[in-house]
């Protein structure tokens, strides 16, 4: 077992990496040294029938222990299922001292840390994920729903008591899944540094991957991730680096529909826009169509769909939290592992984006 802490102004917890792990849940969260009263389990129907009645069994060795669970998908991260979640928790009378199971993807651990950050003005929460995507997710706190009108739109910063990444639930996850949770892999080699990119794109399958490989990965991409918020929590300054791709992806996944492209497909075609514009603006000199080439061969799209307008996601864009004043921050590469924020015109948007589909023969 591999074990990271993260130390953030607002908390220090573990982070542990590790196969089969979760067999030993009961002494993991034991060793962080909190005493809980009960614990509320949240998870998705997909999850629950295979890791839930296990999970349920495991913790009822020491706390009193209740479930809720919602449906799998993006589509969860709403305002209904955050109700139900704090009515099943007052039902169950979870008080200060409870504490929060998210068993699942990124989608549980955004929905079930903003229920723990909002019940009773915040308890516990401890992050469990079932996912390759999660690795991203489950560090850094950040916690919440979406909005019909954009994602990730309402929430709050709430780090969890811990971290429990147990490798071989990820041996149940589809080729998508495993694909999507490889795109946060790739941003955090493309932010980091050159060594680990080479490495990752050595693989040429991620279905084929070993538990080893995957966990030294996984290590590898949550140290990135977590060296950035022990610097800057609240996205003050470069925390908005793990934001790559991600401007024109939560646009994609926005107006593709929730659910209809995965998370981590949308940040792949993202970054292609992102590295096209750091070529351009701040002369990355990367080799774009090699990994454009490498991203494709595993399953990833590399371009936006011509059926919406160029204008539609410059739209979305400049409505994305991460606009400032009618102009948007941008993620750029000046080089593999130097990273920059440019800001951008919404007319400076539309002409990239524009520029950019013409080069990929997709306007």
């Amino acid at each position: 077992m591999k074990t990271l802490e993260v130390k953030t102004s607002s908390a220090t917890y573990p982070v542990y990496i590790g196969d089969g792990i979760r067999h030993n849940i009961v002494d993991l969260i034991t060793s962080t040294g909190r005493s809980y009263t009960k614990l509320f389990i949240v998870t998705d129907s997909a999850v629950d029938a295979l890791y839930g009645d296990e999970m349920v069994q495991l913790l009822k060795q020491k706390w009193s222990v209740q479930k809720v669970v919602v449906p799998n998908g993006e589509q969860s991260k709403s305002f209904a299922q955050f109700e139900q979640i704090h009515t099943k928790a007052i039902q169950f009378q979870l008080d200060r001292s409870s504490c929060i199971i998210a068993l699942g993807g990124g989608v549980i651990g955004d929905l079930a840390g903003f229920a723990a950050a909002t019940y009773m003005r915040g308890i516990d929460f401890i992050q469990v994920p079932t996912t390759l995507l999660a690795h991203d997710s489950a560090v850094g706190g950040k916690t919440g729903i979406n909005h019909p009108l954009g994602k990730n739109l309402i929430g709050a910063f709430h780090q969890p008591a811990a971290v429990i990444y147990d490798t071989s639930m990820l041996e149940t996850l589809s080729p998508i899944e495993l694909r999507s949770g490889f795109a946060e892999v790739i941003k955090h080699a493309l932010i980091s540094n050159e060594v680990f990119l080479s490495e990752l794109m050595s693989i040429r399958s991620l279905t084929e991957l070993s538990k080893d490989e995957l966990a030294h990965m996984l290590y590898q991409g949550i140290q990135v991730k977590a060296s950035i918020v022990q610097e800057d929590e609240k996205e003050q300054g470069v925390r908005a680096y793990l934001n790559l791709g991600h401007t024109l992806g939560h646009a994609i996944e926005a107006e593709y529909g929730y659910g209809a492209i995965t998370h981590g497909d949308a940040i792949a075609i993202g970054m292609q826009f992102a590295l096209y514009v750091s070529e351009k603006e701040q002369g990355l000199s990367l080799d774009r169509e090699k990994l454009k080439v490498w991203m494709k061969e595993l399953g990833f799209p590399v371009q936006v769909t011509q059926t919406i307008s160029t204008k539609t996601f410059v739209d979305r864009m400049i409505g994305d939290k991460k606009a400032r004043g009618g102009s948007v921050q941008f993620v750029l590469l000046k080089q593999v592992g130097d990273v920059t924020l440019q800001s951008f015109t919404k007319d400076e948007l539309y002409h990239w984006l524009e520029e950019w589909k013409r080069e990929e023969g997709c306007l």
